[in-house]
């Protein structure tokens, strides 16, 4: 905190923020706010007094918006006003249109969150009554009181790392899917065969196992035990590099094998659908995972031609993770500090208190949840191989630990979960460090420093590592 004027360095940066947006936004100029929509563009001119100046709806796609754009510049200009800026909601990707547009005729252009002027639409006279025409006043209105932001401008390829972290975490969310519903499949159809190996749809012997004995029983598995298990084991391994694997299992392959004739929990009624179904999700299984796989190593090369790939010496972080977080954050070096770059994620306490009352303190989910469940993932491995980071949720949870043993006893029930929700609290803490060393290391062009990191851990403070060798 400032010693003469009582200023914390939170109130500088703050400051900063709003002097650049409004050397975007002159006071002596005129805002242009555009409501995006399919082929409905509703346009309105307004100056700082936010009154009316022009309105205008043109039915036309986005791409095609620059001859309306230049109508309301001339309308701010024959006004009397100079300086014109643009502001728009994000709105899926036509926004970008927007912002090649803008960038053509020299325009400066900011973007509102659509949370804001969701809030903002309520405010206006307590209901929500919304229109295409009122939403582009109300949007060139919270530019100009700086409700807004100015938007990032990737090149291209950031812009490539940004798609492929996009249509990994699609990847991701159908392969899920499909395991889910091969479970649930299997639980009325074969209920035996998910016993057969420990974590099943994490081994390449018991998919390919799966695969073998769906596409060859029809509506019994016990077809295929005549055949030996000697013969099923040659065709588990015929099946096995379609998978990612190079040698089956041979436990597995038996313990499969010996299922075929158990019926136990068999519905017979349903048995010949769902193994039916069962072949063709792992059939999707197998071609989700093979484009995920192809997907990766896409990002990873992304992520050599970026410079980063020292990311992935910190224990714990692989280079696919590491390129899936910055293709969520973008360039980190476009954030003020590493506490924007945790407030972006969601992962930033969100404190509760007034006068004398002190509430508990939770994450604020805001930002990029994307980013937010990224950076989750990441961290869960971390948890084992970074010493630093085990030893930073270790501490955390011993602390708080320690705390709910001193406040007094508490039913089994309560206190088991009490326990859960301190070690969410501190995997989330965990998460938040992680991003910090990641934007250390990017913004700073350092390298992992475990000795540096260990002592950021003990202050929550992004670590000072130690710089590249030239």
């Amino acid at each position: 905190m400032s010693k003469g004027s009582g200023t914390t360095r939170g109130d500088r940066r703050r400051n900063e923020r709003r002097a650049r947006l409004r050397r975007v936004l002159p006071r002596d100029g005129a805002v242009i706010g555009i409501d995006l929509a399919e082929e409905k563009q509703a346009i309105a001119v307004i100056d700082h007094d936010l009154r009316v100046l022009a309105r205008k709806t043109v039915r036309v796609k986005v791409f095609r918006l620059g001859e309306a754009l230049d109508w309301a510049v001339a309308q701010a200009r024959a006004k009397g006003f100079g300086p014109v800026s643009v502001a728009c909601e994000p709105t899926g990707p036509r926004w970008l249109q927007v912002q090649q547009l803008c960038a053509e005729r020299g325009l400066p252009l900011v973007c509102i969150q659509p949370l804001v002027s969701h809030i903002a639409r309520e405010q206006q006279d307590f209901t929500s009554h919304k229109t295409d025409e009122a939403d582009c006043v109300m949007i060139a209105r919270l530019a100009v009181e700086l409700h807004c932001y100015l938007p990032e401008q990737l090149d291209e390829t950031w812009a490539h790392l940004r798609h492929l972290g996009r249509r990994r975490n699609q990847l991701i969310t159908a392969a899920t899917a499909s395991v889910q519903r091969i479970r649930d499949f299997l639980s009325v159809a074969w209920p035996v065969a998910a016993e057969t190996c420990v974590r099943p749809f994490e081994s390449v012997t018991w998919l390919a196992a799966m695969q073998v004995v769906m596409s060859r029983c029809g509506a019994d598995p016990a077809k295929l035990a005549p055949c030996g298990v000697e013969a099923f084991a040659v065709l588990v391994r015929r099946a096995v590099p379609c998978w990612g694997g190079v040698r089956p299992s041979g436990r597995v392959c038996q313990a499969v094998f010996a299922a075929l004739t158990d019926t136990q929990g068999v519905v017979a009624s349903h048995r010949r659908g769902l193994l039916r179904r069962c072949t063709d999700e792992l059939d999707d299984l197998q071609r989700t995972r093979a484009r995920l796989r192809a997907v990766e190593a896409d990002m990873v090369t992304v992520l050599a031609e970026l410079g980063l790939v020292r990311l992935a010496d910190i224990p714990g972080l692989t280079a696919v993770g590491a390129a899936a977080i910055l293709a969520e954050t973008g360039d980190p070096r476009r954030y003020d500090s590493s506490s924007s770059l945790v407030k972006q994620a969601g992962l930033s306490p969100s404190e509760n208190a007034s006068g004398a009352f002190e509430g508990q303190a939770h994450m604020s989910r805001r930002g990029r949840p994307g980013l937010r469940l990224t950076a989750w993932r990441a961290v869960w491995p971390m948890l084992q191989f970074n010493p630093v980071m085990a030893a930073k949720y270790a501490a955390l949870t011993q602390a708080a630990a320690a705390a709910a043993a001193d406040a007094g006893s508490q039913p089994a029930r309560a206190a088991a979960a009490a326990a859960r929700a301190r070690r969410a609290k501190a995997r989330v803490a965990c998460a938040a460090s992680l991003l910090r060393w990641i934007y250390s290391m990017v913004v700073h062009g350092t390298r992992w420093d475990a000795a540096a990191a260990s002592g950021a851990a003990a202050c929550q403070h992004a670590p000072r590592c130690q710089p590249e060798a030239a």
